[in-house]
């Protein structure tokens, strides 16, 4: 049966994801319960319903172009503030944490492929896509799957899986600091400071700053041209190294447009941090960017396959996301961290900058606010290399 609106109803659908992305932001910045639950769920969601009830259409060539050049466009963005000397200047301690974090994950991602193999077909290319969004965030799902060529209904179904477990985890997470046995068991001061009255909210840690029109063009058109010398670069080496026998590693390496794309970025934010570090804009340009992304995941999940297949996902979900908890706890113990750097490393690890900040901000954990998106933000970079390993690994 087709849907109310055809795939070729280009300015319609675009209308829809854009919107959609929007009212998303609006939401999660509005209310406690959607900041909770995250825009990028309720983004998904949005599309998700819309086309199992037959308003829009699974299929259309503007969700090809959001894969094509809006997730591309996006990378980079992200990237500005991902200054290597910064980072380990600044975050020290929880960049280390979070690193032992990141191991939990390709653990996690081993066990769960080894378990469950046998009955998830191409199972390998979702650990790539877990293992991605696992330690960087959304924007390395989207790399992986281009990388290993998931199709759609895989993406989306492993999409509409993590998201749901995402969900659970963050409600888990949130809950941690008010349960009494890790207040027992790990030190808590940005608790202890909250509860004596201090904090700061989401909306006014993203009140509108100063931006002008040079800054959105540098923004634009650096990101644009990342994105056309890194896919040069990437095809070049695709060419020099089939992906076929000994040099099949290499052409995964060296021929991904994406991580070619983050490595050049990483390079330009390292060696000049005053133009890319603080660059007005690019972070909010480029999550607006990720939003959409993750609206039009949401366009081709059914319902019914998602019934009958995902369980297996959301599962191999659950035990990525359990083994990344635990390591973290065990080690996060171990070394003497406190539970707001665990529960931050490990959010970041699982949901990305974006979302660590968001609850180090809802929390009122302002010290850490900072940090965690520096982190996070190395994370876009690890993320794609852990996927690439992990993906080729088990193959």
């Amino acid at each position: 049966m087709g849907s109310l609106i055809s795939a070729d109803n280009t300015w319609v659908l675009w209308a829809i994801l854009v919107g959609d992305a929007a009212l998303a932001i609006w939401l999660e910045q509005r209310y406690k319960w959607a900041s909770k639950v995250t825009g990028c769920v309720l983004a998904l969601l949005g599309m998700m319903i819309l086309s199992n009830i037959g308003i829009i259409p699974t299929a259309s060539p503007v969700y090809d172009s959001v894969w094509d050049y809006v997730v591309p466009l996006a990378i980079p963005l992200l990237l500005f503030q991902c200054n290597i000397k910064k980072i380990g200047k600044e975050s020290g301690k929880l960049l280390i944490i979070y690193l032992i974090s990141s191991v939990g994950t390709v653990l996690g991602a081993f066990a769960g492929f080894f378990a469950l193999q046998n009955f998830v077909p191409d199972l390998n290319k979702v650990a790539a896509m877990f293992s991605g969004t696992y330690v960087g965030g959304s924007v390395n799902f989207a790399a992986m799957a281009d990388t290993f060529g998931a199709s759609g209904e895989l993406s989306s179904q492993a999409v509409v899986a993590d998201n749901l477990l995402m969900a659970l985890y963050f409600f888990v997470l949130i809950a941690m600091p008010s349960i009494n046995f890790f207040r027992k068991h790990y030190s808590h001061p940005l608790v202890d400071e909250v509860e004596a009255g201090m904090g700061q909210s989401a909306e006014s840690y993203w009140k509108a700053k100063p931006i002008s029109l040079q800054n959105i063009a540098f923004c634009f058109a650096a990101s644009t041209i990342i994105v056309a010398i890194s896919t040069a670069i990437a095809n070049f080496f695709a060419s020099l190294f089939p992906a076929e026998g000994a040099t099949f590693i290499l052409n995964q390496l060296l021929g991904n447009k994406y991580l070619i794309m983050t490595t050049v970025t990483m390079i330009c934010a390292t060696t000049l941090p005053k133009t890319f570090n603080d660059a007005p804009g690019a972070n909010e340009i480029g999550t607006f960017l990720i939003y959409i992304f993750f609206a039009v995941i949401g366009a081709p999940a059914s319902i019914m396959s998602i019934l009958t297949q995902a369980p297996l996902l959301l599962v191999y979900a659950l035990i990525i996301v359990a083994c990344n908890m635990l390591i973290t706890l065990i080690f996060g113990k171990i070394f003497h961290f406190s539970l707001e750097e665990i529960i931050l490393a490990s959010n970041a690890n699982i949901g990305g900058p974006t979302t660590a900040a968001a609850m180090a901000i809802s929390k009122g954990w302002n010290k850490l606010i900072g940090p965690v998106l520096l982190i996070g933000t190395l994370g876009y970079v690890l993320g794609n290399y852990y996927g690439v390993l992990v993906g080729n690994l088990l193959r």
